[in-house]
């Protein structure tokens, strides 16, 4: 009995989030896949054995136009599938810089310190995070990476905009965990901060230890 209650909890926490972020942030939201159980085990309900992100990813390919920000549409959404995962399309409230969890731990303690503006951050279970900052970052951070001395591919900083998603709390993925937040959404980070706020902190993290991990393997 124990265990069956599990995915019901499970589906009421994610449309819980669900419509909190379409009615407190103006976020787009839309249902992704999500985990079954299989002879003991989860799989991804697309049926891909070797699915490289397990219950976090679009159903259809047309999943930009399924998108909503209404929480009445949220409702309807995850009623149909009430465990499905949370996906929510970049380029349009906000783009997020994608960097190495390591890098992004040094730098979020960095521009605390610095005491610059920050919006929500999240921490993905394949030891990611990812920063919340206004529309048009992704277009720009390359350019701003090169500035700063760096090649973003090198030293493995991501951005996610138009035509990209992100997977929102609590969505799990597979058996790795969950995606968790690692700055909340709150009302004082409402307004986002630009890309430009935040790159120099995030770029040095990322170039130290894409560095320190070419010295361990050299």
């Amino acid at each position: 009995m124990e265990t069956a209650k599990i995915p019901q909890q499970r589906g009421e926490q994610l449309l819980d989030a669900a419509v909190r972020y379409t009615e407190e942030r103006h976020w787009d939201v839309f249902p992704g896949t999500w985990l079954e159980a299989v002879e003991g085990g989860e799989r991804c309900s697309c049926g891909d054995p070797g699915c490289a992100a397990p219950g976090a990813h679009p159903l259809r390919a047309d999943w930009a136009g399924q998108a909503t920000g209404s929480a009445a549409a949220a409702r309807r959404l995850w009623s149909r599938q009430p465990t499905s995962s949370i996906l929510l399309p970049t380029g349009r409230t906000f783009d997020a810089i994608d960097v190495p969890e390591s890098a992004g731990c040094l730098a979020l303690a960095r521009m605390e310190r610095m005491a610059l503006p920050l919006g929500p951050v999240t921490s993905t279970p394949d030891r990611r995070m990812l920063f919340f900052v206004l529309p048009g970052a992704a277009a720009k951070t390359p350019g701003l990476v090169r500035h700063l001395g760096w090649n973003a591919d090198a030293i493995g900083l991501v951005s996610r905009g138009d035509g990209h998603y992100v997977a929102g709390p609590p969505t799990r993925v597979g058996g790795r965990g969950a995606v968790q937040w690692a700055r909340r959404p709150t009302p004082a980070n409402r307004w986002l901060p630009d890309a430009e706020e935040l790159i120099s902190p995030l770029a040095y993290a990322c170039a130290r230890e894409a560095a320190d991990a070419r010295a361990r393997l050299s």
